[in-house]
């Protein structure tokens, strides 16, 4: 069976989890956080190598107030609680976006958690936190620019080293939950031959089930990164 190296996950429906069962929004959310060392370990067992998870966008600060400084104690009890259990299960730890709309304190906690696990051989669980695809392709540019490259050595190579993602794989598969069919800005780069899974199934509902399905399904394809397959059909 064809597994592949880079998952990424948009970890969607947790409000509506939450609403189903007439549970406040930080219930879901909560739930959800829950899910991620659960489905992380899963990924593990199965040879997955990168697993990409979309926890924060750069659009999720316009959210009220109070759901933000909910999904942050949830981030910081992540970096708190579970980073153990991480180096237990040599998970390593890697932050995919920024921190720099966190206070010092937080900013610390997240680099402790990741130089904690650093040593770690096993599954990449990659945190895309304050992330958006056409943020990090600009800031890449703008690097690029002040780095005074010129035209001709600007490669998609070179553009991907200085990505956030730079040194990983890019994306195989791309699972979105919650049964909206969007990449929502993330990943867009890195996603540019993945394929695309999408199920109905809210995220703190989404486990080793649905994950295999999700496995099978990738299996199951094609994949010809635009060439003629075997039987020369387009």
């Amino acid at each position: 069976m064809s597994i592949p190296r880079h998952v990424a996950i948009v970890m969607d429906g947790n409000g509506r989890w939450a609403r189903a069962r007439r549970l406040p929004r930080a219930a879901g959310h909560e739930r959800g956080v829950e899910r991620i060392h659960e489905v992380a370990l899963a990924c593990a067992r199965r040879g997955v190598e990168y697993l990409s998870l979309y926890a924060f966008s750069t659009e999720n600060w316009n959210r009220p107030r109070r759901e933000v400084d909910g999904l942050l104690r949830l981030l910081s009890a992540l970096m708190d609680r579970d980073v153990k259990t991480y180096v237990q299960d040599n998970l390593r730890l890697r932050l995919v976006g920024t921190v720099e709309r966190l206070d010092r304190a937080f900013q610390e906690k997240v680099q402790a958690a990741i130089d904690l696990t650093r040593d770690n051989t096993g599954l990449t669980v990659c945190i895309a936190f304050d992330y958006g695809s056409r943020d990090e392709i600009t800031r890449a540019a703008r690097e690029l620019a002040a780095g005074g490259i010129r035209p001709e050595q600007v490669t998609e190579e070179v553009v991907s080293q200085h990505l956030l993602t730079a040194g990983m794989p890019d994306v195989d598969l791309l699972v979105r939950c919650g049964g909206e069919i969007r990449l929502s800005n993330f990943l867009l780069w890195q996603s540019a031959y993945a394929e695309l899974y999408f199920t109905e199934v809210l995220w703190p509902d989404f486990g080793e089930k649905e994950l295999d399905m999700a496995l099978d399904e990738f299996a199951r394809r094609s994949r010809r990164f635009g060439s003629l397959d075997s039987g020369g059909s387009s």
